[in-house]
Parts: C-alpha cells; structure tokens; sequence
C-alpha cells in the first residue's frame, strides 16, 4: 500500500488511559475532548492551523477561563483521526496512506485546515495524495473507498465517494495487462510497472498469465451494499458488458448468502469454488439476507443466458425461505421462465416451504415458471404448431428449446407424482399446460401417468379416463405401447386403444421394411452391374438384408402375440356382453369407436399381403385350379 510520509519531529505524545498528553516540557493550556478521549494540548499549534480551532479558543478565552476546554462531538473518523491531525499540527512524523487519507481529508474540511492557516496544509497535503496516489492504483482506490463506509455523508460532500467509484469502474473496464497495475490476482504474484512478476520487490522479468474479465469480482465483492451498487451502476454506465455485471452480483450474492452455496456441484466455476464461508466471519441475519436478495434481484440484467440457471433457481429458492417479496419472487421466476429450457430436473424438485405443506415440492411455483416460458416462447415465434411424422418434429427449428422443455416436465410430473398430496386438477393442469406439438413422443407423459395412478390406488374409473386423456395413444412408442397393454392400472378404453394404434404401427414398420427390402433388392442389382467384382458392396448389402429379415421376424411374432391377446380380451368382453344383454358388444364397439372384429384381428392378413402380391401370377393360377375342381364335383 502506497503512503506519503509528512512532519519530521519526533513523536511526542504519550497516552495515559482515555487520555492524550503531548511531553514538549511546556504545561498544556487546552483540554480538547473528542468523543470519551481527551487530548491535552497547547493553544498555538492548534490556532495556527485551523480556522475552527482559532475561532473555538478565541471564544474561550473570552470567557476568562485560565485553562480552556473545547469540545469537537463530530469530527470524521472520531479520537483516532483527531490524534493524527494533532499531530500534523505540532509536525510530528505521520505517513498518509490509503486507509487513512479519506478520514483525514474530512476532518481536515471540518476544522477548515485550509492554505489561509499555513502553507501546505492539511486539505492540500490529503488530496494532493489521494489525486495522485490512490486514484491511480485498483488497491489504494479500493481501500480508500472501503473507509468511506464509515464517513459516508462527509466522504459525499467532499465527492470522495465518487471518485473513486469513477477510478475502480475506469480501471475494471481496461485490461490491466495493457498498463501493468499492480493488482494481486486472487492471490497470484504482484506486478511490476513493466509487467513482470515481482519477487521479494525485484522485478524477475516474468510475465504473468493473462487476467480474465473476472479479475476484480472478489475485489468488489469486500464493499458494503450501497457502496457496491453504486459501483455497478457506474460500470453500467461506462459500457462494461452485461454478463460480466451480472458474473461480479453473482460472486456477491454467493459471498453473502450462506443458502446459495450448499446446493453448489462439482461444475461450478472457478471463480464459485474460490469462495471462502460467507467472508470468513459471521454470516448476516436474515434480514439483511433478504435485502441483499432483493437488491440483486434489482440489479440483475434481465436478459436471456446472462445469469446462470441454476443460480436463480437458489436465488428463487432462497427467497422463498427468507419470505421476500411477492414482487422479488414473480420476478425471479420471470427469469427463470425466459431460460427454462436450460433447466435440469433437479433444479425444478423445490421443496414447498409455505406453512399449509400442501405438497411435498412447490408445484404451483414450476406452474408459473411454465405459464413465463410458454408466454415468451409465443412472442419470439417459437411456438408454431407441428406435427409428428414417423416419430420425427417436422416444424421450426426453434421449437428445440420447448421440445427439451416438455421432456424436463414430463421428468418433473414423474418424480411428483408419488405425493399422496399432489391432487388430480393440479397434476393435470401441469401436464396439460405443455403443447401437443412440443412432445414427440408421450412416454414421459404415460411414465408420468401411471406413477400417478399407481400412488393413488382411490382414484374413481372416471377419473382414471380422464388422466389418461391427456397422451394420445398414436405417440408411444413399441416400448411404451408394450408396457401400456399388460398395464392394470389403465382403465379398458384405453387398453384397446393402445392395442390398437400399436397393430397399425407394427403394420406400418412391416410395409416399410417390405418395401425397404424391395428398394435394397434393387440398389443391389445396380451395384452389381456398376461395381462388377467389388466384395465389399456385396457383404454390407448382405448384412443389411439379414438385419431387416429379423426385424420382420420379430414383427411378425409381435402381430401373432397381440392376435392372441385380442383374441382372449373379445372373449372375455363376450362373456361380460351375455351376462348383461346380448347388445353389449355392440355398444363397446361403439364407444370404443371402432369395429374391433374387422381391424384389430387382420394383422396377418396384411403382413402376407405383400408376399402374395409378389406371386400374383402364381395365385392366380392357383385359384383357377381350385375353381375348375369345385366344378367338377359339381357336376359329378
């Protein structure tokens, strides 16, 4: 630290309890009382440098009083900055540095220590010093600017504050490389003027490694709250990019605020795991927590991906906690809703901290976080209606953020559904909220569903049908659809659906590789007449002939198993249809609406239909022969 050494007597002053004695070998004439501090003095020292001092004994001495005594209740900096300014005036050695120049400037302003009480006085000698010491060195700025906490009104008047606000926002804007300021980096070796690495003061020709933009965070991370907020606002001002504003009040808020630290990974960033128990001391109350919060709340730039996503979701998880605002929570979850889709799941598992525990975690809040999402995601035009073909989005391509979205709700619904608390309306509003379109497939939904169903056993058949109304049956996949079919928890309707739409998907598949097959044949023939004896076309077609011949196999053995099971549930609806009326069937059919006899039985047909199209002309023949012996026997 940078200082400025003034007087040369010898130090004459002694301290006895509460009170100062200077022992030039002359009796004192003057008791001046400073807070509980008494310093026993002489008049002349005093008078000749200080317009107040002059004025306060020439009123004393008017009243006669043989010794004089003075009061001075309001000095800056108190007893401890009085004795160096008293010591100024009887020109004992002191040295002005950064953490003292700022007090004594003021209490210099107040006991009008100007050049009309002798030359090179107090005011010139502090800011000669702090103009063209302090002002230009980032440590001496900061130290000076850390004293004005204590003296903030006189430090205001005096635009001590301000200043060096200016010189730490000017120095946080500018490389530090390019000028070599000596600023220890979290710390790293101590620069030169030059730009080498000092080593015990001498100079090693080193260069250090280049600073990151991060460089000052911990270094305005040590100024009070006010103090630090007018330092953002002045670097706001100057220019600085939002992300590093908003990296500086995300180290602050880490420092300051023991519950965004215990929920911290292994992932974090450097500068995150470089932090030290809330400042090494006491954390604060609560109270001054939850004005902290609300501060950063407001000084955080709203802007997409400038602030971590995991760091609001502590913001947001603390404020819940420290019962802060109404309007500091919406607008945390505003943020949060901008970048939801760069959310993990554990970030949403917030516990509900309110006084009913409704439920276990804070679902109404991941409500609202949505209902912000899906809102903006309107306005920037994300949200255009697509469909699903072949299990693939065809739409915009920024309908990305919001598929990821569904898939992260989808995960959330999974892991709540469990709570017995969790009523039906508030799961069904959820997993409705997300778009159709923005899930290509419903097996997260159906996971979802059936967790739901299997924690609440009480649920009503109707109520059932209606939960499982929100998936549609055509967007789960053979897995799902598998699993769906031998599920007991599912209501009957829903059952025959999923059997259903699954044939027509495995017909599907079966076409396809038909005709795959087919395409293969062919491209395989060309590759024959264009690459002659090549062996490697040959054994990759071979290979993938043989890969699609076990996929149809397996289809074919699915389409026989799912025959069956139709078979067995029309039986068994059968039985039910005769015990009631004979009707029955006919009014399944028809809520079902579909013809179950027709449709869901004619897999095989369909799956050798391609077959015997490839042999048309022998079935043809065969058919005639079968005609001309019917006929024959007819006649016979």
């Amino acid at each position: 630290m940078a200082c400025m050494k003034l007087g040369s007597k010898t130090d004459a002053f002694q301290r006895q309890g509460q009170a100062w004695f200077c022992t030039t070998g002359l009796p004192s004439d003057i008791v001046v009382e400073v807070g509980e501090m008494s310093f026993h003095l002489h008049k002349f020292p005093l008078l000749s440098r200080s317009g107040v001092m002059e004025r306060l004994i020439a009123e004393a001495s008017e009243k006669g009083e043989e010794k004089c005594s003075i009061c001075l209740p309001d000095i800056p900096g108190g007893a401890k900055t009085f004795e160096l300014v008293a010591k100024f005036c009887y020109g004992v050695k002191l040295e002005l540095t950064a953490s003292n120049v700022v007090y004594l400037r003021c209490a210099a302003e107040r006991l009008e220590m100007t050049e009309e009480y002798g030359e090179g006085n107090l005011i010139t000698q502090t800011e000669n010093f702090l103009n063209q010491v302090v002002l230009r060195n980032w440590k001496d700025s900061l130290r000076a600017l850390q004293t004005c906490d204590d003296i903030l009104s006189h430090a205001d008047e005096l635009h001590i504050t301000k200043r060096c606000i200016e010189s730490l926002a000017m120095k946080a804007s500018t490389d530090p490389n390019l000028f070599g300021w000596p600023i220890m980096e979290h710390g790293g070796p101590m620069q030169s003027p030059g730009g080498s690495v000092l080593w015990n003061g001498i100079s090693t020709g080193a260069k250090p490694k280049n600073t990151s933009s991060d460089w000052w965070y911990e270094d305005a991370s040590t100024l009070s709250l006010p103090l630090y907020k007018r330092l953002i606002a002045v670097m706001e001002s100057r220019g600085i990019r939002p992300e590093i504003i908003a990296g500086s009040l995300t180290f602050y808020a880490r420092k300051y605020l023991p519950g965004l630290n215990r929920r911290q990974g292994a992932n974090d960033s450097n500068s995150s795991a470089r932090l030290a128990p809330v400042a090494l001391g006491a954390p604060p109350s609560e109270e001054d927590q939850k004005l902290l919060l609300e501060e950063i709340d407001r000084l955080l730039p709203i802007q997409k991906g400038l602030v971590p996503t995991k760091f609001l979701f502590g913001l947001l998880r603390t404020a819940m906690i420290l019962r802060a605002s109404p309007s500091c929570i919406s607008n945390l979850e505003k943020m949060i809703g901008m970048q939801l889709d760069q959310a993990t799941l554990e970030d949403l598992l917030m516990p509900n901290f309110s006084y009913s525990m409704e439920t276990l975690y804070n679902v109404d809040c991941v409500q609202r976080i949505l209902e912000h999402f899906l809102a903006m995601d309107q306005i920037t035009g994300g949200a255009s209606p697509c469909s699903v073909d072949d299990g693939q989005i065809i739409g915009s391509p920024s309908l990305t953020p919001i598929t990821m979205v569904a898939k992260l709700i989808d995960g959330y619904l999974a892991e709540v559904a469990p709570d017995i608390n969790l009523k039906l309306p508030k799961f069904q509003a959820l997993a409705a909220s997300v778009p159709d379109y923005a899930r290509p497939l419903d097996d997260g939904l159906y996971r979802a569903i059936d967790i739901y169903l299997k924690s609440h056993p009480w649920l009503s058949e109707s109520d059932r049908e209606q939960l499982c109304r929100l998936m549609d049956c055509q967007k789960l996949s053979l897995e799902a659809c598998t699993h769906a079919a031998q599920n007991e928890r599912l209501p009957l309707r829903i059952v025959v659906q999923v059997l259903f739409f699954e044939q027509l998907q495995l017909r599907t598949s079966i076409a396809g590789c038909f005709l795959v097959s087919d395409n293969l044949d062919g491209s395989r023939q060309l590759r024959s007449g264009f690459a002659g004896s090549t062996e490697g076309g040959w054994a990759s077609a071979v290979r993938e002939n043989q890969v699609l011949k076990v996929g149809m196999d397996n289809m074919r053995m699915r389409v026989s198993e799912l025959e069956k099971e139709c078979s067995n549930m029309r039986q068994e609806i059968e039985k039910l249809g005769r015990v009631k009326s004979s009707s029955t069937w006919g009014n399944v059919s028809k809520k079902f609406g579909f013809k179950l006899k027709s449709q869901m039985c004619s897999a095989e047909e369909g799956s050798v239909s391609n077959q015997n199209n490839r042999n048309g002309k022998t079935g043809k023949v065969k058919d005639r022969q079968g005609k001309h012996k019917k006929n024959l026997s007819s006649d016979g």
